[in-house]
């Protein structure tokens, strides 16, 4: 894809900019949702399918996700690639301007609350254990538990 401009900003905002693509990566790291239906079913939001499906092409096109190949019966995996990595901070920033000046249920702010609280080190403990599961990177140790698992035991919305 070839942005309009040789404006990063306008090139990041052709392929992240609209709400679903946001929503269907938030799904995929915090969801661990890596299929199709799974992703389908699984927001909140009621992505179409027609959408669903036209945003995993556009993502995969633009080098945020790879789809993995289906066996015969088997259905495709979406992994993120580290471009896809690197848009946690962007997710982590909208959902902290979410929190400060939207409304919204409790409930489904407090990942949120936690991920700030604990700050951008966190993000990255997060992107690191991102790697591990979509990139086969090695795990790296943690004095307790890993990320996801803090993210769950603060009450926060199970990442999968």
């Amino acid at each position: 894809m070839e942005p309009r401009s040789g404006c990063p900003i306008n090139a990041a905002v052709e392929v992240l900019g609209d709400r679903w693509s946001l929503l269907v990566l938030r799904d995929v790291m915090f969801g661990d949702r890596r299929h199709f239906r799974a992703l389908l079913t699984g927001s909140a939001e009621g992505i179409a399918s027609n959408i669903l499906a036209d945003r995993l092409v556009r993502l995969v096109e633009a080098g945020i996700l790879t789809r993995g190949t289906a066996a015969r019966g088997q259905r495709a995996r979406y992994s993120l690639t580290e471009a896809g990595i690197q848009t946690l901070p962007i997710i982590y920033a909208l959902g902290n301007w979410g929190l400060d000046w939207l409304p919204g249920s409790d409930e489904l702010r407090n990942r949120q609350r936690f991920m700030r609280d604990e700050g951008p080190a966190f993000v990255e403990e997060l992107m690191d254990e991102l790697r591990v599961r979509h990139l086969d990177a090695p795990p790296k140790l943690h004095d307790g538990p890993g990320p996801f698992e803090r993210v769950v035991n603060s009450g926060g919305v199970s990442p999968g």
